[in-house]
């Protein structure tokens, strides 16, 4: 593995002085992820040749779900994936409906190459080998912009077909996007773009130029995605890696919710078993009761049957359609600890390495578990942000801090998540407090469980 950037570090840095899980280079402070590798990289070679793959991890706060996450998006991009995340929520981004699905991941779409803007440079790419294809043509023009926009569009149409049998409408929206470039229409481009990442609010005017009108639908999303992974693979890439993350939001929703939401995942699953989505690798991420709770995956007995794994075995296999992470433990948490201080980017690196050695390091993971209730699968978090913020940046910036004598661990009640304040013991606010209004009163007077 190369050494990461000056750059990268201090996005890595920045991301954990912040409390969250950086973007990217998260593969440079991974541990305990070893045992999943040949399985996920076995995984991703089948989503290669074609094959759909679902895959759940679960594990509880802290044990590092978005982190694995983000660590198997980097595996696939270096292997000639595209990736995307999307967070499922309750109201933004609904698991049922697969037109908001398709929008988030096209908007968080990424590759090796482009972190950022990933659908808009896969689609131009693609269509500019189409045009290099066209005007490489015995007899073609290319200053005949209108000429070659036309073999363009037929071209596309060819490569499209599959799709087009059952959505044409992403064909023929290439079409008008690549015909406007053309005509050097930016107004038209642009919307004609937007509404094929399934944007709303697209102009009229601009949809009629590509003969659509409405948006894109639950229905048509499916399609939609079926295009851009024919555009993925026509581009070089292998497939594509889609991330749903914190599926157990939806144990939060009312019943009839609920339940539209885990017989989504369920089709989805049975669709990628079926061939529909060649080349697209599922990851869902949820904790413990999502899979095992009344209101979670057990509530829907197809979706239960398809994702059932006995946890009770003295061993697991990392091969299995779902995975657990264990909670760290200190060693884990020093190890981490240790990774993240040699890649820290400052400007007194001896200072720190003097300054902060591994026996500090090991200190601050003790102290931090003890103040979260000596429940060390809750501290990575806080551990890192005061890592970072607390010492490190304190060390590099003052030549005469000292650990030992001016830092103290304090963690304030306002930078605490609703489960660090539960394991450090501090009283919550009403605004801590989780309401299921699910809960509806029948015209009898009786409560009913989960609302209507």
């Amino acid at each position: 593995m190369s050494p990461p950037s000056k750059p990268l570090r201090r996005d890595i840095m920045a991301a954990l002085r912040n409390g969250t899980v950086p973007q990217r280079g998260i593969e440079h402070f991974a541990v305990g992820l070893a045992r999943f590798e040949e399985a996920v990289d076995d995984e991703l070679s089948r989503a290669g040749r074609g094959n759909g793959v679902f895959k759940a991890v679960r594990g509880e706060y802290g044990s590092g779900k978005t982190f694995f996450a983000r660590w198997l998006e980097h595996r696939a991009q270096l292997q000639g994936f595209a990736s995307a995340e999307v967070q499922i929520s309750e109201t933004e981004t609904p698991l049922y409906q697969m037109q908001t699905i398709y929008r988030r991941a096209m908007e968080s779409l990424r590759t090796k190459e482009w972190h950022r803007g990933g659908f808009r440079s896969l689609i131009d790419r693609w269509l500019l080998d189409l045009e290099e294809e066209v005007c490489a043509r015995p007899g073609v023009d290319a200053h005949e912009g209108a000429r070659v926009a036309e073999l363009v569009g037929a071209l596309l149409e060819t490569r499209l077909a599959s799709v087009s049998a059952t959505q044409s409408q992403f064909a023929a929206v290439l079409r008008g996007y690549h015909r406007a470039r053309v005509e050097d229409d930016q107004a038209t481009a642009e919307g004609l773009l937007s509404w094929i990442m399934g944007q709303p609010n697209v102009a009229a005017a601009i949809k009629r130029r590509a003969g659509v009108k409405g948006e894109v639908d639950h229905a048509g999303a499916g399609g939609f995605l079926r295009g851009m992974l024919e555009v993925v693979r026509q581009t070089g890439r292998k497939g594509l890696v889609l991330v749903l993350d914190e599926v157990e939001t939806v144990q939060r929703m009312r019943r009839d919710v609920r339940e539209r939401s885990l017989n989504a995942l369920r089709q989805l699953i049975d669709d990628l078993d079926r061939g529909q989505y060649p080349g697209l690798y599922v990851l869902v991420t949820g904790t413990r009761d999502f899979f095992e709770g009344p209101k979670g995956v057990r509530s829907l007995e197809p979706l239960a049957q398809r994702l059932y794994v006995d946890f009770n075995l003295p061993f697991e296999s990392s091969k299995a359609v779902q995975v657990r992470l264990q909670p760290f433990t200190l060693d884990r948490l020093v190890e981490v600890g240790r990774a993240v201080r040699d890649l820290y980017a400052g400007k007194h690196p001896e200072r720190i390495a003097a300054k902060v050695d591994d026996e500090v390091i090991a200190a601050l993971a003790r102290d931090t578990a003890g103040a979260l209730g000596r429940e060390v699968g809750i501290a990575p978090r806080m551990f890192l942000k005061k890592l970072v913020g607390g010492l490190l940046d304190m060390v590099d910036e003052h030549e005469g801090f000292d650990p030992a004598v001016h830092f103290r661990l304090e963690l304030a009640t306002a930078e605490m998540s609703a489960e660090e304040k539960r394991a450090a013991g501090v009283e919550v606010s009403v605004d801590d407090i989780e309401l299921d209004l699910g809960h509806a009163r029948s015209p009898d007077g009786e409560v009913s469980e989960d609302g209507p």
